[in-house]
């Protein structure tokens, strides 16, 4: 079953995602796996892998991609990004990870290597997303044995990307054959809502899936500000502002699963959790939604292998 088959029907259950990353700094591989695992028997629809703005982080991304492919039962979203790679790079990249089971990907421009403020294409490389999008379509076009493939793409409900430019490259990306987008950060739930109802007034039909961050750290907080523009709203930072933990990861997650039943409410398919490899929140927050009634068959409580996230 594709991913975007999950997602697609506007009248379908939520799905639930979560995004992880390689290890970074000091932390062990088995200190990770085992947080990723206690995720993947959690039941969710998909993990996506990430690598790297420049694709740094590729081999420890990959071991993470082909493990979770051997040892889980939950399809595996694989990142890919124009920065750092020529076409021919980007090409053989799509070659390996279908070759390695991947039928899924998320197609994602990325940021100006350091040292630029703006993007510019690579001459040898692709121009941006939608263009990874037809790579993508015109490799597994040329490999048919390899069955069915999804690709997403983002979406920036606020920030530096936002606004109407963001619209048409919705509209691109879709024409490209992107299947569903998945939004990057944003605290107020109206302003996904306004994303999606622009985007349906421009003809983008795409599910458009909202990027949860739980909100329990500052310093990540104010860190995704300076990467992505999204402001921090004063109101959140100030609640965060507790020297007890306990007090301060208790009203991050209370406000991340009240920013969850809002967009829930103006009808979002489902959530992709942004876990910065953390399991803790994202199980909090399958146990709110199946508390609230929200129950994806995906999510089930027992361990047991959930049907639709058997292998594509």
């Amino acid at each position: 079953m594709s991913t975007s088959s999950l997602i697609a029907p506007e009248t379908a259950l939520p799905t639930v995602s979560f995004e992880l990353f390689p290890p970074r700094g000091t932390e062990s591989d088995d200190a990770v796996w085992a947080r990723i695992r206690r995720m993947a028997e959690a039941g969710p629809d998909f993990f996506t892998v990430t690598y790297g703005a420049s694709g740094s982080a590729r081999t420890s991304s990959d071991a993470i991609v082909h493990r979770l492919l051997a040892e889980t039962h939950v399809p595996v979203v694989a990142h890919l990004t124009c920065v750092g790679a020529t076409r021919a790079e980007l090409t053989a990249r799509v070659r390996d990870l279908l070759d390695a089971g991947v039928r899924d990907f998320l197609a994602l421009r990325g940021d100006p290597p350091a040292g630029q403020t703006r993007w510019v294409p690579d001459p040898e490389g692709v121009a941006g997303s939608a263009d990874l999008v037809r790579l993508i379509r015109e490799v597994h076009s040329a490999r048919s044995a390899t069955g069915d493939v999804t690709v997403a793409v983002a979406a920036y409900p606020s920030g530096r990307n936002s606004g109407p430019g963001e619209i048409a490259a919705l509209r691109e990306k879709q024409a490209a054959g992107a299947d569903y987008a998945v939004t990057q950060v944003f605290y107020d739930a109206e302003d996904y809502a306004t994303l999606v109802r622009d985007a349906r007034a421009a003809g983008v039909t795409l599910p458009i899936v909202p990027g949860i961050l739980p909100m329990t750290e500052r310093r990540r907080l104010a860190r995704l500000e300076e990467l992505t523009g999204v402001p921090v709203p004063l109101s959140l930072d100030a609640l965060l502002d507790v020297r007890d933990d306990a007090v301060r990861l208790r009203r991050g997650l209370d406000a991340t699963l009240a920013l969850i039943d809002r967009v829930l409410a103006v009808g979002a398919p489902g959530l992709h959790l942004y876990t910065f490899n953390r399991d803790r929140p994202a199980l909090d927050v399958l146990d709110h939604l199946r508390a609230r009634g929200v129950l994806n068959p995906a999510l089930v409580s027992s361990g047991a292998t959930p049907a639709s996230a058997a292998p594509a």
